[in-house]
């Protein structure tokens, strides 16, 4: 039987923190979810100034990154490259860049998925959130 590093609740804590810090920084207004390696939702962060929509698309980001182990950028350029079908993949909704998996010894713990601005800014917060723990 293996052992697998799983995320606390100072993990999330920690990753909410820095993404926040982020955003903020670059007076970004956005949502963060973080989710654990079931696509389940641990945070959800809606700052002042955010759509209402981007706490439904942070969460499918995050949730996409999470079951698929990759970020969710790979399949927006997937179906941006002509694989329309892909949309129509089960239980992936969120398909567009700003989903992050958090990886640790090759092994998946859960995601950050941000939405708010572009999409390449919704993946430095999501990244910057995950420095926060060393990944």
């Amino acid at each position: 039987m293996k052992t697998k590093a799983t995320l606390e609740l100072a993990d999330v804590k920690a990753i909410a923190a820095a993404a926040e810090a982020e955003a903020l920084k670059n007076n970004w207004a956005v949502t963060i979810a973080i989710v654990d390696d079931g696509g389940h939702l641990l945070w959800l962060q809606r700052l002042d100034g955010a759509a209402a929509i981007s706490a439904h698309i942070a969460p499918a980001k995050a949730h996409t990154a999470a079951l698929g182990r990759r970020e969710s950028k790979v399949y927006e350029d997937v179906i941006n490259g002509g694989r329309y079908s892909f949309l129509s993949a089960p239980a992936l909704q969120g398909m567009l860049e700003g989903g992050v998996p958090i990886l640790k010894d090759g092994q998946c713990l859960g995601a950050v998925g941000v939405s708010g601005v572009k999409s390449s800014e919704d993946a430095q917060i999501a990244r910057a959130g995950m420095a926060a723990i060393g990944l």
